[in-house]
């Protein structure tokens, strides 16, 4: 794995009998970052994924890999999933072998791989998903969490330079999502750039390197905590403050923090609330 830069330039894209779900959207996909693309649903996340994967042709506009516009023919396509990989939402539309070590080791298969390295490929996705022990059980016996952590390792064994998730916390209990964001993180460690779609905007500013917003058939990229700290831009993608942010601003107003303190995390808000306590020491007063 290597990284690359993958961005999009002034995608618009039409579905038959229908308004453009995106018009002139613009995205960049920095090398070994992390990019949360947030929206309602409808807004256009999912469209954009498969535009950057290639599955699917804008009507107008461009995707480039490494300022190269990408080829929608076979060859090109070919190539062009070897460095970028695409996880769907619902990890069934992704399952459909017998057992997991068939279904992860469908890609490399493909590939025309020989066999010993097809599995050291699959012995790595599984490794970095965290799910060696899942290597012989029947995709049917698997839990909706160990569904979607199958579906993302056959992806990783392609051994892409950009992974994108749509949705992969969706339906999810906290420990499953505590397991992924734990395999993300060993993904990234292998020289993964990962991008991932979410309605989690507190999950989005603690995580990411840099956010993009979908409304209104557009894309608005920045800073996580300038972005998601924006009221007006989340009320008209229909997204809420990030809970830290708005706990930031009532302990600022309150005087609990220092003026302008924009945590991120709770981790943050602690040390905010320490740090002040410090700064401004209790004092007992005489009886």
């Amino acid at each position: 794995m290597s990284h690359r830069s993958l961005r999009a330039d002034g995608l618009t894209v039409t579905y038959t009998g229908g308004p453009p779900v995106l018009e002139g959207a613009s995205i960049e996909v920095a090398p070994a970052t992390r990019l949360a693309v947030l929206g309602a649903n409808g807004s256009g996340k999912t469209t954009l994924l498969r535009c950057l994967a290639g599955s699917l042709v804008p009507t107008s506009g461009h995707v480039l890999l490494d300022d190269v516009p990408i080829r929608h023919d076979r060859k090109g396509l070919r190539r062009h999933r070897q460095e970028v990989q695409l996880v769907l939402q619902d990890p069934d539309d992704q399952l459909f072998s017998a057992d997991v070590f068939q279904d992860v080791s469908f890609g490399p298969v493909n590939l025309g791989l020989d066999a010993a390295e097809v599995r050291a490929r699959v012995d790595e996705a599984l490794a970095l998903l965290g799910i060696e022990h899942l290597r012989r059980r029947p995709t049917h016996q698997l839990s909706y969490g160990e569904r979607k952590r199958v579906a993302t390792a056959g992806a990783v064994a392609m051994r892409p330079c950009v992974l994108l998730l749509d949705e992969p916390t969706a339906g999810l209990d906290p420990a499953a999502v505590d397991e992924l964001m734990a395999a993300l993180t060993r993904l990234e460690e292998h020289e993964t750039t990962v991008v991932l779609s979410t309605h989690d905007v507190s999950l989005a500013l603690s995580w990411a390197d840099s956010v993009a917003v979908a409304h209104d058939r557009v894309v608005v990229q920045g800073d996580p905590v300038d972005l998601l700290g924006d009221a007006a831009l989340l009320a008209a993608a229909r997204l809420r403050l990030p809970w830290s942010l708005d706990l930031s601003r009532r302990l600022a107003a309150d005087g609990l923090v220092a003026d302008g303190t924009r945590a991120r995390s709770l981790d943050e808000i602690h040390r905010a609330l320490r740090d002040h306590t410090t700064d401004r020491p209790f004092v007992k007063e005489n009886a």
